[in-house]
């Protein structure tokens, strides 16, 4: 099998107040507007390769439009699409446009959107953006959290292992870890990848019949100590820290959770493990074991059930089930087990 993916790109959200979402993700994340059109905004965090990785489009409530992923080659892309016309999906070709070649188009069979391409302008920074690296497409920035780039999407679906399976038959993706019930066949939690890192896409067990909703997409800082600046600042700037600091077991992140303006949630991580296992096995982790707080001493808040667009019923979390949602989740699909989990790495 060809690399089909190469990289998780961007990310288009919906937000509620358009203006005030560009004012926080200017003023308090620290991204850059890159452009702007008639019903959409492109910002850009100072290490980002590609033009953009934040999309903003008006809508009535927070939630995922679609993420787009960059194919290793032209061939690639004709060959993702193939496979995924002949698993019985058909999206559609987009001219070139918004600084990317032709691209493809698809919803998935769990109800997410996904823009696959190969051709995609290199981002130049103009002269006062300029870095002394020449490997770096802008220099650093200081303003607000500074993220360096976009990292990663985890999206809720009804089916953990039915998505994880099908991203992985059909577009490539490596599976690196799942988590669930001990003793029993739930699945609350699967990562996927595209390349070295531990993940660029997750998956959460989702209560709901609400298709293609999202938990959070996340932003990498480049240290712990930048995470801890990052706390700082949105707590002096009147942001509530939803979930963290902490360190994830699955992927040895550290993460820390938050809201933006039209209450999606986003995640600032750093560290973590790189794996270059071609043939690797996904260990099945327990929550006892620390999947999401490997230090196992914070208290998970009941709003990280939350997924978007809202739905009444809950999500799981990578924690695991909370109690009192066990019923909302367990019955509602979740009894599909790995074909294939390793026991150990």
């Amino acid at each position: 099998m060809i690399k089909l993916l190469s990289q998780l790109t961007h990310v288009e959200i919906y937000a509620t107040d358009l203006e005030e979402s560009v004012r926080y993700y200017t003023d308090i994340v620290g991204l850059r507007v890159l452009e702007r059109d008639a019903d959409k905004v492109y910002l850009r965090a100072w290490g980002d390769y590609y033009p953009y990785s934040v999309v903003l489009v008006p809508g009535e409530a927070s939630g995922m439009v679609s993420m787009a992923w960059r194919t290793t080659s032209p061939e690639a892309l004709d060959e993702a699409v193939r496979r995924i016309e002949q698993s019985g999906y058909t999206g559609e070709w987009r001219e070139p446009g918004a600084r990317l070649g032709k691209s493809y188009v698809f919803t998935g069979p769990y109800g997410h959107t996904m823009q696959l391409f190969w051709e995609v302008e290199k981002y130049k920074a103009p002269a006062e953006l300029a870095s002394q690296y020449p490997d770096r497409p802008e220099k650093r920035s200081s303003h607000g959290l500074a993220p360096r780039h976009l990292d990663h999407v985890t999206i809720a679906t009804r089916d953990v292992v039915g998505f994880c399976e099908y991203y992985r038959d059909v577009l490539g993706f490596r599976l690196m870890a799942y988590a669930g019930l001990p003793d029993t066949p739930v699945t609350f939690f699967g990562v996927l990848t595209t390349n070295e890192k531990s993940h660029d896409l997750g998956v959460l067990l989702d209560g709901s019949d609400v298709p293609g909703r999202i938990h959070h997409y996340a932003f990498w800082v480049d240290t712990h100590e930048d995470l801890k600046r990052s706390a700082d600042l949105l707590l002096e700037n009147g942001t509530r820290i939803e979930y963290g600091p902490g360190m994830h077991g699955i992927g040895e992140q550290d993460f820390l959770y938050f809201r933006e303006a039209s209450g999606l949630r986003i995640e600032v991580n750093s560290g973590g493990y790189r794996n270059y296992v071609p043939d690797w096995e996904p260990y099945r982790w327990s929550g006892a074991e620390g999947c999401d707080d490997f230090y196992r001493n914070v208290t998970l808040p009941q709003s990280m059930l939350e997924a978007f667009p809202p739905a009444p019923q809950p999500t799981a979390t990578e924690q695991g089930l909370v109690p009192g949602t066990e019923d909302e989740l367990i019955v509602r699909g979740a009894l599909h087990t790995p074909d294939a989990v390793g026991s150990q790495h």
